[in-house]
């Protein structure tokens, strides 16, 4: 019986004291698109390496109290020249479970810290299509989310105050 009791006030004492938890509950490619609009020219060997373009973008949408859907949004375009190598647009989407964050942290997470944790998977599946369409693999450099994010709160103040 005593040992009922303390296993109970153990899980009473965990419960009291459960701090914040961040969780991926699962991740995956919601839309991939993939364009090589002048092949076979565009890859031909002795042309040079094409000039590429990166876009990134996040989106958060709150499910429930603790669980978000993050997407990142990824668009590489290629060029020789005026001509379009390839086009790759990707949205990696995961769902995460958010458990006792701060009210004032929530964005922060949802816009850092999940897109951090996804995007080596995007990064694979970026790779893994240039590579898969006949070109060599693209590798994304790592990406500053929390400068993107920053950048995005500045460009939001100046446009409320303009």
């Amino acid at each position: 019986m005593a040992e009922n009791e303390s296993g109970q006030a153990a899980a009473g004492a965990e419960t009291e004291n459960d701090g914040p938890m961040l969780s991926i509950i699962t991740q995956y490619i919601k839309d991939l698109s993939f364009e090589n609009p002048n092949a076979p020219a565009s890859l031909n060997p002795e042309l040079p390496a094409p000039t590429v373009e990166i876009g990134v973008n996040v989106q958060a949408t709150a499910l429930t109290e603790e669980n978000y859907e993050v997407e990142l949004r990824i668009q590489a375009t290629a060029k020789h020249g005026d001509e379009t190598a390839f086009i790759v647009e990707l949205v990696y989407g995961g769902m995460f479970l958010l458990r006792n964050f701060p009210s004032d942290s929530m964005e922060i997470m949802c816009m850092i810290e999940c897109p951090r944790l996804i995007f080596p998977f995007a990064r694979r599946v970026i790779s893994d299509a240039t590579r898969d369409g006949g070109f060599s693999p693209l590798q994304l450099d790592p990406i500053d989310f929390a400068g993107l994010f920053s950048a995005h709160k500045s460009q939001q103040s100046e446009a409320g105050h303009a």
